[in-house]
């Protein structure tokens, strides 16, 4: 039984086991995610480590490691947590047992099932959302069963008010479910493929809203709750300030779900879109450094115990990068800070300086402070802990300096001119090659981080095996039923009317004209005055309208829903009802040139065709090897990138790229116009033995492709799905494709023939080839003889086909 009451009280067994489960579960998924993470920066550092196969090649590993980093390892971290967390809480048992093992059971059938996917190729090629649909649906399932299971603690708890991690939990249980299920939104093509319902500027910007977001709410706002939950009980103080809590969470909330453009400054996203995404991701810098304060500031008369607790020391260390992460996280959003840092290796220090401080040191502190009272003994040495950290710290300071020092000198490197305006560094492997000492102390700082990692592993299990598993039952006060305010009257209240108001009239503001902008600015002043003197007004009072929220889960939780869904939809839908044929955003000057506005012209020449049979296969294999992962499809409107892989990137030149490829991270040059810059031999050849053509690149090599072939049984399958999603692909064509695919090959096969090159005409490489040939450019030959006919079949016209000056 979890419940037995006796008078003016209720006994409450905590259910422990679960949260056992998922630190156990912790310990051997970071393990992996970390060790994955070494194994990758060693293949940057040394191509060699690709080992010739496909299934480690680093564009396979690299989402493989992303995804048990956070998935894996800080999701179930953030599950256990919560769990222990939410129990004392709200002083009761989680809701079901049965649905706490569906739910650990599920997430590790989840991550197992990622395991066995991405690195076979199956894979969306989306940042954060790699899963093929068949485990999106278990993802969704699982977080369900997790939601429910959550609101029935909820609803049986012997607390009244919601502390402010559960605030924290709310938001992310609430906000995940929007975001995933919007991003993975696709329709299927066969058991393992399928196409995003979004292409091109929409994918892109419905993707970098989700993955901006899935960073914000399942790798921040979870972890925030745990850090006011954990930093107080290890400091023994009580929070800082619960005022500045409640600005923190719901002005964290809001403006974080508008700053996902950001990852998109200087695209061909709208620039409306853009200027958006910056401008609430610089106001970010007010609730992340709000809450940073609160943590550090809740350590206050106890900070004596940060030379003698390794818990405080993870915790504070911590809570300082979330600071540091924050900080820079806006900084980068900043168009000219973003104009050098994007592509580079400064965006992989931050994420890591994220992830490894603020998740990683988090998740330590909270472990080592839990495992010795889940097994009722001390920590097996404390010692190591201590060693741990420091080891730890060196690591990630060792890995984020070098990723900053590359990233600006990588920036610095592809846009430096000459004195008469042209590139000083034209060959882009100058650039990687030159970081070569600083990918290596990457290496070694990850290496330093995994081996802390593993001292904590041993150190903890060798606490398991020396502890004894009891049950913890606590008596706690029956809550008392007392009249309060309805939750209507709570979502209806002043707050929310003068928070409706202020939004209202700040977008008035925003679009107003010279002449009638001072009457919403006006309002706003009003409003804000009026804001100020009913929040003062509250404070004077006891039960107030937060406490009174605090005691009303619908509402908190109603309340929590729109505060996000008002981002989301402000910025999705007006991307995604304007068709993309737009003007993209003009060029732009940086600081070393000055590109001609006359060429923000858009022709209808830059309206993209679409792909031939052999070419979206090609697209296909490009996806699953991961080509993504080192190379971008975007080129931005600065003379630098224009001179160096020609005109820049219009957003209907991506009209039906499902999923966009846009990447954002150069290792290698970007694509977008690489079709007839080299003949098909050179793309042989580099595919091959990627050196022979770019020395001192760290490519792995692709020489399977030659000898695997494509399947176009299945190729039929696939345009007729692109067709129901509004590519323009005719019945004729879709009847003809498999012929039509096999005669593009033949053509590719002949023209290495030509060069002394035997392949089969149907074979993977030829396809890439195909692809590779296709980007920037019209349709390319797709028969001998037939030609015309062929394009004709896709509703296009003769003059359409370009041919470049060799033949190709």
């Amino acid at each position: 039984m979890s419940h037995s009451q006796s008078a003016g009280t209720v006994k409450v067994v905590y259910d422990d086991a679960v949260v056992r489960a998922f630190i156990v579960a912790t310990l051997i998924w970071g393990i992996v995610g970390l060790g994955l993470g070494v194994l990758v920066a060693t293949q940057l550092s040394f191509w060699q480590a690709n080992f010739g196969l496909e299934w480690l090649t680093f564009g396979r590993l690299r989402p493989l490691h992303t995804n048990a980093a956070i998935f894996a390892f800080v999701g179930n971290s953030m599950f256990a947590g919560i769990y222990h967390s939410s129990q004392r809480l709200l002083k009761t048992r989680l809701g079901s047992d049965t649905l706490s093992w569906v739910h650990f059971w599920g997430w590790q059938i989840i991550i197992v099932c990622a395991a066995l996917t991405i690195p076979f190729g199956l894979t969306q090629s989306k940042e954060y959302a790699e899963l093929i649909w068949p485990i999106d649906l278990l993802v969704a399932v699982i977080w369900v069963v997790f939601a429910v299971n959550f609101f029935l603690t909820v609803a049986k708890r012997n607390e009244p008010n919601l502390y402010v991690a559960l605030w924290f939990y709310i938001a992310t249980i609430v906000t995940i479910p929007v975001l995933y299920i919007v991003n993975n939104l696709q329709l299927p093509t066969g058991v393992f493929h399928s196409y995003s319902v979004f292409a091109g500027v929409q994918d892109a910007l419905v993707q970098w809203w989700y993955g901006h977001n899935a960073v914000g709410f399942f790798l921040t706002t979870p972890i925030l709750g745990l850090m006011y939950y954990y930093l107080p009980k290890a400091a023994g103080r009580p929070v800082y300030s619960y005022r500045l809590s409640i600005v923190h969470f719901w002005a964290l909330i809001f403006v974080y779900i508008w700053a996902g453009p950001h990852h998109l400054l200087y695209t061909a996203l709208p620039d409306w879109a853009q200027s958006l995404g910056m401008v609430f991701s610089i106001m970010l810098w007010a609730p992340s450094w709000g809450g940073m304060l609160n943590g550090l500031l809740t350590l206050r008369g106890a900070w004596d115990k940060l030379r003698t607790d390794p818990v405080i020391k993870f915790l504070i260390a911590a809570v300082t990068f979330y600071g540091m992460s924050t900080f820079e996280g806006p900084l980068l959003s900043i168009k000219t800070v973003s104009s050098l840092a994007h592509y580079t290796d400064w965006i992989i220090g931050h994420v890591h300086g994220g992830t490894l401080g603020w998740n990683g040191f988090l998740a330590a502190g909270m472990i080592y402070w839990l495992v010795p009272r889940l097994w009722n003994t001390k920590l097996y040495n404390e010692k190591w802990a201590d060693a741990h950290f420091w080891i730890g710290l060196f690591g990630i300071l060792l890995y984020v300096g070098s990723m900053w020092i590359s990233g600006v000198n990588m920036g610095l490197y592809w846009r430096a001119l000459d004195a008469d305006g042209f590139l000083k560094y034209p060959d882009f492997i100058e650039g990687l090659t030159s970081a070569k000492l600083l990918y290596d102390m990457r290496l070694i700082g990850g290496s330093f981080y995994f081996v802390g990692f593993l001292l904590m592993t041993v150190n903890v299990f060798l606490t398991i095996r020396q502890g004894a598993v009891e049950k913890v039952e606590v008596e706690v006060p029956r809550p008392v039923q007392v009249a309060t305010t309805s939750a209507w009257s709570l979502i209806k209240g002043t707050p929310v009317i003068l928070s409706v108001a202020i939004i209202a009239f700040a977008c008035l503001f925003f679009i107003a004209g010279p002449v009638t902008f001072s009457l919403p600015l006006g309002v706003l002043a009003a409003l804000t005055v009026a804001s100020i003197l009913f929040f003062g007004a509250e404070r004077r009072e006891k039960g107030g309208w937060h406490r009174l929220l605090e005691g009303k889960p619908v509402a908190f939780t109603v309340l929590s829903l729109v505060a996000i869904l008002i981002g989301g939809i402000a910025e999705l839908v007006p991307a995604i009802v304007v068709p993309q044929t737009a003007p993209s955003v003009a060029m732009v000057s940086d600081s070393s040139s000055v590109v001609p506005a006359s060429e923000d012209v858009v022709e209808s020449k830059y309206h993209q065709q679409p792909y031939s049979p052999l070419e979206l296969e090609g697209r296909d294999i490009y996806i699953a090897e991961g080509c993504y992962n080192c190379h971008s499809q975007m080129i931005r409107p600065f003379r630098h990138e224009t001179l160096r892989y020609g005109d820049y990137s219009r957003a209907e030149e991506f009209v039906y790229d499902r999923p966009f490829q846009w990447g954002s991270k150069r290792t290698g040059p970007d694509l977008h116009r690489v079709g007839g810059r080299y003949p098909n031999l050179w793309h042989y050849q580099h595919m091959m033995d990627p050196r022979s053509t770019s020395p001192g690149s760290n490519m792995p090599q692709y020489a399977w492709l030659k000898n695997r072939q494509v399947d176009f049984n299945k190729t039929r399958g696939k345009l007729i799905a692109l067709q129901k999603l509004g590519v323009p692909y005719t019945d004729a064509a879709i009847d003809d494709c498999m012929d039509m695919a096999k005669s593009q090959g033949r053509l590719i096969a002949a023209d290495l023939a030509a060069n002394a090159v035997q392949i089969d005409p149907e074979s993977q490489m030829v396809a890439v080839i195909a692809y590779l040939q296709r980007l920037g450019r019209g349709p390319q030959p797709v028969a001998e003889d037939q030609a015309e006919i062929d394009l004709r079949r896709y509703g296009l016209e003769t003059g359409q086909l370009l041919i470049d000056e060799g033949g190709h």
